[in-house]
């Protein structure tokens, strides 16, 4: 017996130490963390457990059978995060640099047919060189069955991708697919060409970072949602994020005890809004007075910054929180904040979470770049996104609520289920200068006959209570009294029962 436990402590030893003691020096040379270093961070102290730590590679060619690591690159299991299940995977650069085989695609998915069927999320975390090349299409073959798990799992539990390290060609598609991204700067990249193939082809000369790096992808291409210092640094911050999100479609989300009372007054809001409707304000300090202490965990903070989107609490219940920057193109509505928010709203409704919506804007963004771009299709996501919704939806309409924009941002004509307004709301179709200058025309020429008409304009509409009067607006409430208000209408909402007829699925205009 005791030979036998020796023997298996060998070979816990060997799958532990990877790619050697040499691998693991260079990962460390590099600032990154080895595998299971990553997964000690990430889960909760002696929650994890490993599954197929003895798999091997099954590659005949290429002098391969001489090669063989037990776990073949890929560390996989379950454990908690603050006590809650979670699956994981671990690609490992030490061995092979991460590539993917046959029998790591195989350990990968194994954890995702496994998440699935227990209802818990899936947590990967990405540090790879891609296909593994002595394998060749049954490398490929694996990739396409993990890019068949991830649709699969999509909307059932949630996928967050965590890059380290490189994540190139068909690798990228894997993440992609996944519902939130982090990626670490400077040591991680994603991209389906490298700069040297990018240079052959297009003659172009560009660096791995400014490719596909963390930043690039953080605020330029929206691929990835944060960019975060170091590895230390994203493990934890995943850890935070983790707390938010339910553990699969069919749980309530998730909550924590506040000592923040819910109807908290916050008289500070009474005067936020500048006298001159042209001047800005930021929506961070609407939103952060509205959430329990404070805590707003944001999403995409980089790109497209004339929209927010994030998490929060109310009363100790996670909630999905969407609202107008009017510090960033005076919060416009763009191609970039359409599919931003589009992709984040969904993300709640899939999930049950509720989505709380705050509103100051003007309309979409004027101009041929928009135009020629496809506002028309991308303003349609968001659009779409907020009308299929059936999670509770509370709108409060702070400033601007003007023209398409207005009925986008969760308006009670898309099934909005509490909509308020604060006193200084304006709902019309246009801004009064540009509704008088084409209503009255004909008095352009008069200075003193547009202002008389600009003021009768603003008197009748630069206000909420046309719309209130119409029922389109629940209640005009004072700004203190916002969070109360809230507060109070998710208590109401947790038993809402609303469906969309039945579909196989929509066809969300992409």
């Amino acid at each position: 017996m005791s030979a036998n436990i020796a023997e298996m402590e060998r070979r816990r030893a060997a799958a532990r130490l990877g790619g050697g003691q040499k691998r693991i020096d260079a990962q460390h040379a590099k600032g990154k963390l080895t595998a299971r270093e990553r997964l000690e961070i990430l889960l909760d102290e002696g929650s994890f457990e490993e599954l197929d730590m003895y798999v091997e590679h099954n590659c005949t060619d290429f002098g391969m059978p001489d090669t063989v690591i037990p776990g073949d690159g890929v560390v996989t299991g379950s454990g908690t995060i603050n006590g809650r299940l979670v699956y994981v995977f671990s690609q490992d650069f030490t061995v092979f640099g991460g590539a993917v085989s046959e029998r790591h695609a195989q350990k990968i998915c194994k954890v995702m047919d496994t998440a699935m069927k227990l209802g818990a999320p899936v947590i990967g975390i990405n540090d790879s060189g891609g296909a593994r090349i002595q394998e060749g299409v049954a490398s490929l073959g694996g990739y396409a069955e993990i890019f068949q798990r991830n649709v699969l799992a999509s909307g059932v539990v949630p996928q967050l991708s965590l890059i380290m390290g490189p994540c190139a060609g068909g690798a990228v598609y894997s993440p992609a697919m996944t519902d939130f991204i982090f990626m670490v700067k400077d040591s991680s990249y994603m991209f389906v060409t490298g700069p040297d193939v990018v240079k052959t082809v297009t003659n172009e000369v560009v660096t791995q970072e400014e490719l596909g790096g963390a930043i690039t992808h953080s605020t330029k291409t929206s691929v990835a949602d944060l960019a975060l210092e170091n590895d230390i640094e994203a493990l934890l911050v995943a850890r935070d994020f983790f707390d938010f999100l339910p553990l699969n479609n069919r749980e309530d989300v998730p909550e924590r005890p506040t000592s923040d009372p819910w109807d908290r007054i916050e008289h500070s809001l009474d005067t936020l809004i500048p006298a001159n409707a042209n001047q800005p304000y930021d929506m961070h300090e609407v939103v952060k007075k509205v959430l329990d202490e404070g805590d707003f965990f944001e999403i995409q903070p980089g790109h497209a910054g004339n929209i927010l989107c994030g998490f929060g609490r109310v009363e100790g219940r996670t909630v999905g929180v969407v609202a107008n920057q009017p510090t960033v193109l005076a919060g416009c509505l763009d191609i970039n904040a359409s599919k931003k928010a589009a992709r984040f709203v969904r993300f709640c409704d899939a999930f049950n979470v509720p989505i709380l919506t705050f509103v100051d804007v003007p309309g979409f963004l004027p101009g041929t770049a928009q135009e020629m771009g496809g506002i028309i299709k991308h303003g349609a996501k968001l659009l779409f996104a907020y009308a299929e919704c059936t999670v509770p939806k509370i709108t409060v309409i702070t400033r601007k609520a003007y023209g398409g924009a207005y009925d986008v941002m969760a308006s009670k004509h898309l099934r909005g289920d509490v909509n308020y307004a604060w006193p200084t709301a304006e709902i019309a179709v246009m801004g009064a200068k540009g509704a008088v200058e084409i209503i009255f025309r004909q008095d352009i020429g008069d200075p003193d006959k547009i202002a008389e008409r600009t003021k009768e304009y603003e008197d009748a509409f630069a206000n909420p209570f046309v719309a209130a009067s119409k029922g389109f607006i629940d209640e005009v409430i004072h700004p203190h009294s916002t969070r109360r208000r809230i507060a109070l209408g998710l208590r109401k909402l947790r038993t809402k029962s609303l469906e969309n007829p039945w579909k196989k699925h929509d066809n969300i205009p992409l």
